[in-house]
């Protein structure tokens, strides 16, 4: 399995340490400086450097062999046995990474990031129990949303969604965290749930793709399948990290058997893509053949010729936060006077604006600019969407609300435009920072707040 995995718990725990307080920096490289450093601690330094440059470019071999001699002349330094766990990782040495990070954690217990690759490793070479043990362990250090799907990797999708919901229904809950729990409601067995889920964050012609993907991930052939897809590496045949660098200098622990299939997520067989094919879409949004989704990543069907299907396009979250984190009485609490004079600022910036201008031809399709707490929190985002791209500042903002296990989310929206504009309107956007997608009309209607003689807020 290979995928490509954008904002998941993959990339954010694939991050090697900057340098630290007390510590010097050599090309990126931290380390306890010391004005009588000796030759040997100089050379660990340079292997670390050249390690580094290694990983960045893609040379994962080269940047083993730097690391292991950066580790092997310095075994203390957390910082080279970081970039040492992270070489073996990305280069699909699973049984190494999980030895480099053991030291790591050992050395650093509040490593956050380090606890979390450790997991990945431990689920990757089959040991599930040490994997919930290591989350649970580091759980004040792990970021819940983080911690949640490696929990649904390691065999608990019903813990795995229990920790999701609250951290969803947080006010500071971004796309990342919703998408992590949809993939762990399919990773539990709950594919109407998972659709609504994906349907929040996700262009409505995706999610049957996206559901239909889950289905094959959550029946894995070997233990290590679904974590080398989210972190997006190929396992290779790995005879374990050098005894010599070891922390404590004990024998290199053997591989660990990888279990069967059935033993690797309980309850997840045959049935996951029939209950993923039979799951109905969400009630919300009843959506045409006809969709559009900007810069969306496409998807590579499977074929026979590959029964194990390609996750090259596997998105499991967008690049940027959808909900906007805002304290709770932003809104309520700003003079109404605001409000006008941010609307007529924004209709200045679009006049000047030539894009504003241009007339758009009416049709069937939205933007959608985010998913959000409520109304009340979307109308606050509309504002600082007008000031960032005036072209929206002429537009009408569109919105309805979601029902979901986590609870109830507000979609905001423009639209009515034929599909040509409505990709022009998006693309800008985007190309000024904003994070958006388009897809046809689904239930949306003139947000209250944007309702002719409608002046009080919208109802939190």
């Amino acid at each position: 399995m290979k995928t490509r995995a954008i904002l998941t718990l993959g990339l954010s725990a694939l991050v090697v340490c900057g340098a630290a307080a007390g510590m010097a920096s050599h090309g990126g490289i931290a380390f306890a400086s010391d004005r009588n450093e000796s030759r040997a601690e100089r050379h660990a330094v340079s292997e670390a450097v050249k390690a580094k440059k290694a990983l960045n470019g893609g040379r994962f071999d080269q940047a083993i062999v730097h690391a292991e001699a950066a580790v092997g002349l310095r075994p203390q330094v957390v910082e080279f046995r970081v970039l040492l766990g992270t070489s073996y990782l990305k280069a699909g040495r699973f049984d190494s990474a999980r030895q480099a990070y053991a030291d790591v954690v050992a050395l650093d217990p509040g490593n956050g990031k380090a606890s979390l690759n450790l997991a990945l490793a431990q689920i990757a070479t089959g040991d599930w129990s040490g994997a919930l043990h290591t989350l649970d362990a580091h759980k004040d250090t792990i970021p819940a949303s983080d911690r949640g799907l490696a929990m649904a990797l390691a065999g608990d999708p019903a813990g795995a969604v229990e920790l999701l919901i609250g951290a969803a229904r947080s006010p500071e809950a971004d796309a990342k965290t919703r998408q992590n729990l949809a993939l762990s409601l399919a990773l539990a067995g709950r594919w109407q749930e998972a659709r609504t889920m994906v349907a929040i964050d996700v262009a409505p012609g995706e999610v049957d793709q996206r559901i239909m993907q889950w289905a094959e991930f959550a029946r894995p052939k070997s233990a290590y399948d679904q974590v080398a897809a989210l972190l997006g590496v190929t396992p290779v045949q790995d005879p374990g990290q050098p005894v010599a660098l070891a922390l404590n200098a004990s024998p290199a622990s053997a591989l660990a058997a990888v279990a069967p299939v059935d033993a690797f997520m309980p309850g997840q067989a045959e049935a996951a893509v029939q209950a993923a094919q039979e799951a109905p879409a969400p009630a919300p949004a009843p959506v045409p053949e006809a969709q559009v989704a900007v810069a969306a990543a496409p998807v590579a069907a499977p074929t026979e010729a590959s029964p194990t299907p390609a996750f090259s396009s596997v998105v499991f979250g967008p690049r940027q936060e959808v909900v906007q984190r805002l304290p709770v009485n932003a809104v309520a609490t700003r003079p109404a006077r605001m409000a006008s004079v941010t609307a007529e600022k924004g209709a200045t910036a679009a006049k000047a604006d030539p894009a504003a201008q241009r007339a758009r031809g009416k049709g069937n399709y939205f933007v959608q600019l985010g998913a959000f707490q409520n109304a009340g929190v979307a109308r606050d985002a509309w504002g600082r969407i007008t000031r960032r791209d005036a072209g929206f500042a002429a537009q009408t903002p569109s919105g309805m609300s979601i029902s979901t296990s986590a609870g109830t989310f507000y979609r905001l929206s423009v639209g009515g435009f034929a599909r040509a504009d409505a990709n022009a309107l998006c693309s800008g956007f985007r190309a000024k920072g904003g994070a958006c997608f388009v897809r046809a009309h689904a239930g949306d209607q003139v947000a209250l707040w944007a309702r002719p003689g409608r002046q009080q807020l919208a109802s939190r």
